[in-house]
């Protein structure tokens, strides 16, 4: 009896449940059985894994303080995600059950949803998409709520979800008229309002309308009842305030911030008290109280996590009040403390870089330039600028390291030697107190450690053991192995270890003239010998005069650079005031004067008067004395303009009239020396000499042009065409000749002297009259060799028969007659010829009969 009771009550549960399981009958057990397993199964499962998922994200998500926070903790990558893609797992998982819960406990009876949880999948669907910025897939998930489920509680949620993806997708006026009807027809609560005023203010920020932005976060900040949202607009809020310029406002926002204190992120109270002290003026009544506080700051172990920003405001102060040294100080730290923050060690590199540059330190600032451009996003502007900065750096670098040399080698040549003697005596001297205080420092640190260690309950206890059991014996045998031989590896044959060891006995020693070879080694004998150092000094006096020569170029480049891309009108007026203090070459003092007469006719110096009589009495000749006499008709005729005289010189040059290139660039190189158009004439006549001089000349001079002005666009040019052109011109082997047929370009080549022009010309005139009765489609030009001959071309011969057909019938044809030696050339070839200027070599090679 009890088992059939059994048997009949399983049965009976097996039937209910069994008909529990369909979806497509609506019943109250059927309601409510799916509406269970959907709340309490799928969609558990996938609310947990959407809340892993932004946790992770909330997690990884660093917030630039420097810039307007957005209203959202989300980084968004920009990208267009597909569903294909390998995307965050958590949200995969948590829409993978929010589909799963749809598809098997959706109740779409009689097109009524009679499953009161579906929406809440959907709700999941959607969010799980837009965490994981597929926006348009998540787009559509909360659209068929809205449209679906009318009836739903979740209609508000899913309307400020639709309206964030609208954000999202830039559609701010769409998203503020939706959220607008949304307020006005809808009863919201409390949180779902604040939300929507959140989602207003991002989309006016976004518009660019910060004033109608903070009055919806004030409202938001009111209803919301989460205090770390709240304390995130009360910040974005200060931070409106300042881009409108209300900085007493505010500071009221970050008051709010500071008071909601450990109930919201200390993040944001931090960057708040950081931001009120770059709002606050400094002055003599409150310096100490700032300073304080910035110290207690400092010292609050609750803010070890932020003490990088807190160096760089304490750096700031330091700064703004003229201590350089402990701002310098500072700037280091928060370099040192900062962890994988790209934007505050920019700026701390950026003020470490300037003021090594405003105090002439131009090695360290483009170092710390190059280590700011690191850390930041490349194809920025701010990239760019430090970028051309940097360009411009490098040659001030190089021109200053030019004049340093220069002046310390002068200044010892211009002494007499018993001065000589003395400077190097004493330069030794300072070398051998260096050694012994450094190999005292390490004996009495060696010395410390093992009294300490004796005295120490190990060095007690090991006294007396065997050598390697004995620790005081074997740190001493350590020590003295590492002062030996160095750092070395457990290898076999350690002793001839080709690795660089520095150690006290191997110290590379510049001396202060530079040396001849940065990579020599200066021995222990060398650099404590006077003679080593009498012996490197030049007395040649070609040697003296190229020096001076390479000051004097360097120091006028530096005013240059000086007065033309920093702005810096002290500097290049002493760098172009040494140029014509030091007696330099004719080609650089009339453009240092110019220079000089523009700087100080920008600062409003009473020296431009002096400058520009100085120019007019002894240059009237000059281009430069006739701006300054009658500035207006040089403006109105620029018919002698540089630019002017360049385009008459490109024009000579596609004539193949490359002599008067050559000699025409060189006139004005001399002429314009200063002016930007320079690198182009340079590069003018490097291809003009590459032209009539070939290949080695033409390597010789794009060198040149390349490590002249390696940041001008010319300079770049000749640098690509040296790595990439050049090695493909380099070969001079010439491709056998042998195939009649194929489809190959011959030419048909007429050689002349330059000298017999007219001749050519008329060769010329009767070559285009064949071209025309035979009705070929050939081209004919006249080439230049090289200074003494050049060539008549017929081009684009299918074949060397054609070619050679061509020639034969120009000979025979009585309409014709042509007598004049004439050959059949490989198109490929003839480049070579041209570029190589070797017609001998290929006559020797090719045109030569076979025995």
């Amino acid at each position: 009896m009890n088992l059939r009771k059994k048997l009949i009550l399983s049965g009976v549960l097996g039937i209910v449940l069994f008909t529990a399981c369909s979806t497509k009958k609506d019943a109250f057990i059927n309601r409510n059985w799916h509406a269970l397993n959907t709340k309490y199964n799928t969609l558990y499962n996938g609310n947990i894994a959407f809340e892993e998922g932004r946790n992770t994200l909330n997690d990884s998500y660093q917030d630039d303080y420097y810039e307007l926070l957005p209203i959202e903790r989300l980084e968004v990558s920009g990208e267009v995600k597909l569903d294909s893609e390998d995307n965050n797992p958590n949200f995969i998982k948590a829409e993978e059950k929010a589909t799963k819960a749809i598809q098997r406990h959706s109740m779409d009876i009689k097109d009524e949803e009679r499953n009161p949880q579906t929406d809440e999948a959907f709700l999941l669907l959607g969010k799980a998409r837009y965490f994981d910025e597929r926006y348009i897939p998540a787009l559509e998930s909360f659209n068929y709520i809205l449209n679906k489920y009318t009836e739903s509680d979740k209609l508000n949620e899913a309307s400020i979800w639709r309206e964030k993806v609208n954000i999202r997708l830039e559609n701010d006026d769409l998203a503020i008229k939706n959220l607008k009807r949304l307020m006005k027809y809808e009863q919201l609560k409390d949180q779902e309002y604040a939300d929507a005023r959140a989602m207003m203010a991002q989309a006016y920020i976004n518009l660019n309308a910060p004033d109608t932005a903070v009055q919806n976060l004030k409202i938001a900040t009111h209803y919301t009842k989460k205090n770390p949202e709240k304390g995130r607009y009360f910040y974005i809020i200060g931070q409106l305030y300042n881009q409108l310029g209300y900085k007493d406002s505010a500071n009221y926002a970050f008051d709010k911030v500071i008071e909601l204190n450990r109930k919201s992120p200390r993040v944001y109270m931090i960057n708040a008290e950081i931001e009120k002290l770059k709002n606050t003026q400094i002055t003599p009544e409150n310096r100490e109280e700032v300073l304080e506080f910035l110290t207690y700051m400092e010292e609050n172990r609750e803010n070890r996590p932020f003490l990088d920003k807190i160096y760089r405001q304490i750096a700031e102060f330091h700064l703004a009040e003229a201590s350089d040294s402990l701002a310098i100080f500072y700037f280091n730290k928060s370099l040192r403390a900062s962890q994988n923050k790209p934007k505050l060690n920019a700026l701390n590199y950026e003020n470490l870089a300037e003021y090594n540059f405003d105090r002439s330190s131009y090695k360290a600032a483009g170092a710390y330039y190059d280590s700011m451009l690191t850390n930041l996003a490349e194809n920025t502007k701010k990239y760019r600028s430090i970028k051309r900065k940097l360009d411009n750096l490098e040659d001030v670098i190089k021109y200053e390291d030019i004049v340093q040399y220069s002046d310390s080698v002068l200044t010892l040549y211009n002494m007499s030697k018993e001065e000589q003697l003395a400077y190097f005596g004493k330069h030794i001297e300072g070398l051998q107190k260096a050694e012994e205080a450094a190999q005292k420092k390490e004996k009495d640190r060696i010395t410390e450690g093992f009294a300490a260690f004796n005295k120490s309950k190990g060095g007690k206890e090991n006294k007396g053991k065997f050598y390697f059991y004995n620790i005081t014996s074997l740190g001493y045998g350590q020590n003295d192995f590492k002062n030996r031989w160095g750092n070395r590896e457990l290898s076999d044959d350690w002793r001839w270890s080709d690795k660089t060891i520095s150690t006290r006995e191997n110290v590379v020693q510049q001396t202060t003239l530079g040396a001849t070879d940065s990579t020599s080694v200066v021995s222990e004998d060398e650099k404590f010998s006077l003679d080593y150092y009498m012996d490197r000094l030049p007395t040649d006096v070609v040697v003296i005069d190229s020096l001076k020569a390479e000051r004097n170029f360097a120091n006028y480049q530096l005013g240059l650079i000086y007065k033309e891309k920093f702005n810096e009108n002290l500097l290049a007026a002493g760098k172009l005031e040494d140029v014509l203090a030091s007696n330099a070459e004719e080609r650089l003092i009339l453009p240092s004067k110019y220079n000089l007469y523009k700087i100080y006719e920008e600062v409003n110096s009473p020296l431009k008067e002096k400058m520009k009589a100085d120019i007019i009495a002894n240059h009237r000749d000059s281009r430069y004395a006739e701006i300054l006499l009658n500035p207006q008709a040089i403006l109105t005729d620029n018919s002698d303009s540089p630019e002017k005289r360049y385009e008459t010189l490109f024009k000579k040059f596609n004539e193949q009239r490359f002599l008067e290139v050559i000699t025409g660039a060189e006139e004005n190189i001399n002429r314009f020396t200063g002016d930007p158009i320079v690198p182009k004439f340079e590069m003018l006549k490097a291809n003009a000499v590459g032209r009539l001089q070939g290949f080695e000349y033409f390597k010789e001079a794009l060198n040149y042009v390349a490590l002249t002005y390696p940041n001008n666009p010319e300079g770049k040019k000749a640098e690509q065409m040296v790595a990439e052109q050049l090695p493909k011109l380099e070969p001079k082997e010439f491709s056998p000749e042998t195939d009649s047929k194929g489809t190959s370009n011959w030419k048909v080549v007429f050689p002349f002297k330059r000298s017999n022009n007219e001749k050519a010309l008329k060769l010329m005139e009767l070559l285009e009259k064949s071209i025309k009765d035979l009705r070929y489609k050939n081209t004919i030009s006249k080439d230049i060799y090289n200074l003494e001959d050049q060539f008549v071309v017929v081009h684009g011969f299918k074949s060397k028969d054609f070619a050679l057909g061509y020639a034969e019938l120009l000979k025979n044809n009585k309409d014709y007659r042509v007598a004049d030696e004439n050959f059949v050339v490989l198109s490929e070839n003839y480049k070579i010829i041209q570029v190589h200027k070797n017609i001998v070599d290929y006559r020797n090679t090719l045109l030569t009969p076979k025995p």
